[in-house]
C-alpha cells in the first residue's frame, strides 16, 4: 500500500473548490485486511462517502495496532478529503494534521504535497486566504512532479484571486500558459484559460475576456468536461451581467442545467442565488423557493454528515477499546496459566540444577583437595630439596673448600664439621627446626667468607659487627646466611676471581650487603640454575631486593638489601 499512496498525492492536487473534478483515488495492491479496506474505500469515494469513512476508520484503526504510521497518514489524508468536501473543513484540517504527525521524513515526503494541498483547500474554503497560500507554497517546494507544480500555481493565482490579488494571480497564469507540458493537457490548458481572461477582466473591466471565456468553453465542450464547463458558464454569466443581461441568464441557466446533471447541489445553488438576484422574469418566487429548500437541505446534509462521520470514529474506537479490553482478559488468564507453568517448571530447572550443581561443587571440591594435597606434597618436598642443597650439599663443598686451601688441616675438626653436617641432615629427615644461636650469627659470617680464603683467593670482609645483625629473625639470618654461601660457591666454581669482598651496613633499618670479585664476570646475562635460583627466592622470601650489576668491565658487584627487621 505504501508504494500505491504515493499517487494518491497527485490525485489529491486536482482537488480545488472551484475548478477540478474529483477523481478516485487509486487502489493498492491488497495484502491485508486493512488494505482491502482501503481499496474499497478508494472505490467508493464520491459514489458512497459514508460507507468509505467508515472502511477508512476500521483501517486506520488495524494500522494502528500495526504501529504502520505511513499507512495510517494515508487513510487519515483520505478522511480529510472526505470531511472537506461535506464541507466539515475544521474537522478536515484536524485529519490533514494528524496524518502529517504520523510521517517519519524524509523517508514519508511523497506524502507532503497532497496534505499541503488539502489544507490549503480547507483554509482558502474557510476564506483565510493567507493561510490557504501559506499551504500552496509549501506543497509547491515539496512537489518533483511537474504536472503536480502546473496544478499547484494554478491554486495559488487562485487564491490570490480570492484576496483580490489580481496582479499576481495575472503573472502566474500567464506564465503557466507558456508551459509546454500545460499545452498537452488540454482540461488543464482550459481551466487556466478560463481562469486567466476571468481574473485579467476583475483586474479591469476595460479587458476584453469574451474571446478568451469563450475559447475556454469550446475546448471544454470538445471534451465534455462538464465541471469545467459549470466554472465556465459561470464566469461568462459575471461577464455579460451588466453588458448583456440575456447571455448572462442563458450562461446562468448552463450552469443550473450542468450541476443538476452531475448532481452538484453547492454549484446548483450559487446558479439560483444569481437568478433571484438577477432575473426578473416570472420565474423568480419558484427559484427563490427552491434556494431555500437546497440550501437547507444542504446545510442539513452537511450537519447530518458531520454528526454521522464522528459517530462512525467514536464506534470504531469503542469497539477497538472493547476489544483491547477483551485481549487483556483473554491476555490476563493466559498470563495466569503462563505464570503457573513458569513457576513449575522454573522450581523443575531450579532443583536439578542445584543437584547437577552439587555433584560438580563435589567433583571440583575433591580436585581442588587432590591439587592442594599434590601442592603441599611438592611444596614439602621442594622444601626438603632446598634443604638438601643448603645443608648438606653446601655444607660438604664447604668442609671440601677447607681440605683443599689448607695444607695442614686437623682431621678432628673435620671429622667434627662433618658429624655436624649428619646432624643436620638428620634433622632435615625428623623436621627439626635448627636451634637459634643469635649471638654468634656475626662469627659464622666470618668463618664462612674466611673458609673460601686460600693462596689464589683473598676474602675479604668489612662491617661484619654484631649490632647489624641483632634484630634479625632467626629464619632472616639462615636464609641470609645460606645467600652468601650460595654466592662464595658461585664465585669458587664459576668466577676465576682472585678477590672477594664483602661489605655491611645498616642504613634506615635496612641492612644492605656489597659482594664484590675481580673475577670474569656475567657478559652474557644471568643464567639462573639452582644455587642462583635459590638466591632470587631467598631475598624475595624475607622481602628483600638484589641487584646485578654486570656494567662495570671486569668482576662482578650484587648489592642486596632487606628490613633490618
Amino acid at each position: 500500500m505504501y508504494a500505491g499512496f504515493k499517487f494518491v498525492g497527485i490525485f489529491l492536487l486536482f482537488i480545488s473548490c472551484n475548478f477540478s473534478e474529483n477523481r478516485n483515488p487509486p487502489a493498492k495492491a491488497p495484502s491485508t485486511e486493512a488494505d482491502k479496506m482501503y481499496n474499497e474505500a478508494a472505490s467508493l469515494y464520491n459514489n458512497d462517502n459514508v460507507k468509505a469513512f467508515t472502511l477508512l476508520s476500521k483501517a486506520e484503526s488495524i494500522y494502528k495496532l500495526k504501529n504502520d504510521s505511513a499507512n495510517i497518514a494515508s487513510c487519515l489524508t483520505l478522511k480529510a478529503i472526505i470531511l472537506n468536501d461535506i464541507g466539515d473543513y475544521l474537522s478536515s484540517n484536524e485529519r490533514a494534521i494528524d496524518a502529517l504527525s504520523f510521517l517519519k521524513l524524509p523517508r514519508d515526503s511523497a506524502y507532503l504535497p497532497s496534505i499541503y494541498n488539502n489544507l490549503a483547500i480547507s483554509e482558502k474554503n474557510l476564506k483565510h486566504y493567507s493561510e490557504a497560500l501559506n499551504w500552496y507554497h509549501k506543497a509547491l517546494q515539496v512537489s518533483s512532479d511537474n504536472f503536480q507544480k502546473i496544478t499547484i500555481k494554478n491554486n495559488i493565482a487562485d487564491a490570490y484571486g480570492k484576496q483580490k490579488s489580481y496582479p499576481q494571480a495575472i503573472n502566474i497564469y500567464q506564465s503557466l500558459l507558456k508551459n509546454k507540458t500545460l499545452q498537452k493537457n488540454e482540461i488543464e490548458y482550459a481551466r487556466i484559460l478560463d481562469n486567466y481572461n476571468y481574473i485579467s477582466w476583475l483586474e479591469s473591466n476595460n479587458y476584453k475576456a469574451e474571446e478568451g471565456l469563450l475559447a475556454a468553453v469550446v475546448l471544454r465542450q470538445k471534451i465534455n468536461d462538464k465541471s469545467g464547463l459549470i466554472s465556465s458558464h459561470s464566469h461568462l454569466a459575471e461577464y455579460y451581467l451588466r453588458s448583456d443581461r440575456a447571455k448572462a441568464l442563458y450562461h446562468i441557466n448552463e450552469k443550473y442545467r450542468l450541476a443538476k446533471v452531475i448532481k452538484n447541489p453547492n454549484d446548483r445553488l450559487e446558479a439560483l442565488d444569481f437568478l433571484v438576484k438577477n432575473d426578473k422574469g416570472v420565474h423568480l418566487q419558484g427559484y427563490f423557493t427552491e434556494y431555500q429548500q437546497l440550501n437547507d437541505s444542504i446545510q442539513l446534509s452537511r450537519d447530518k454528515a458531520k454528526n454521522r462521520f464522528a459517530l462512525i470514529e467514536f464506534d470504531v474506537e469503542k469497539k477497538k477499546a472493547e476489544n483491547l479490553l477483551l485481549q487483556k482478559g483473554l491476555v490476563q488468564k493466559e498470563y495466569q496459566i503462563t505464570k503457573k507453568n513458569i513457576l513449575i517448571i522454573s522450581i523443575s530447572l531450579g532443583t536439578l540444577a542445584l543437584i547437577i550443581g552439587a555433584f560438580f561443587w563435589y567433583k571440583k571440591r575433591k580436585q581442588t583437595m587432590l591439587l592442594e594435597s599434590d601442592n603441599k606434597l611438592k611444596e614439602q618436598q621442594l622444601k626438603v630439596s632446598k634443604k638438601i642443597h643448603d645443608v648438606v650439599a653446601n655444607g660438604i663443598y664447604q668442609v671440601m673448600t677447607k681440605i683443599e686451601n689448607q695444607e695442614d688441616f686437623d682431621k678432628e675438626k673435620i671429622l667434627d664439621e662433618l658429624e655436624f653436617v649428619y646432624e643436620k641432615s638428620r634433622d632435615i629427615s625428623y623436621e627439626k627446626a635448627a636451634p637459634e644461636n643469635k649471638s654468634e650469627f656475626s662469627k659464622r659470617i666470618s668463618t664462612l667468607i674466611a673458609s673460601f680464603n686460600n693462596e689464589n683467593v683473598k676474602t675479604y670482609l668489612a662491617g661484619n659487627d654484631e649490632n647489624i645483625w641483632k634484630t634479625l629473625k632467626e629464619f632472616t639470618r639462615e636464609e641470609i646466611y645460606q645467600v652468601m654461601r650460595e654466592l662464595l660457591i658461585n664465585m669458587k666454581k664459576h668466577s676465576q676471581a682472585t678477590l672477594v669482598a664483602f661489605k655491611f651496613e645498616r642504613k634506615n633499618n635496612r641492612i644492605q650487603i656489597q659482594y664484590t670479585d675481580n673475577g670474569i664476570g656475567i657478559s652474557e646475562g644471568i643464567t639462573y640454575k639452582n644455587g642462583l635460583t635459590n638466591t632470587d627466592s631467598r631475598i624475595e622470601a624475607i622481602n628483600g631486593e638484589i641487584i646485578f650489576d654486570t656494567e662495570t668491565e671486569k668482576g662482578l658487584k650484587i648489592y642486596i638489601s632487606f628490613p633490618a627487621s
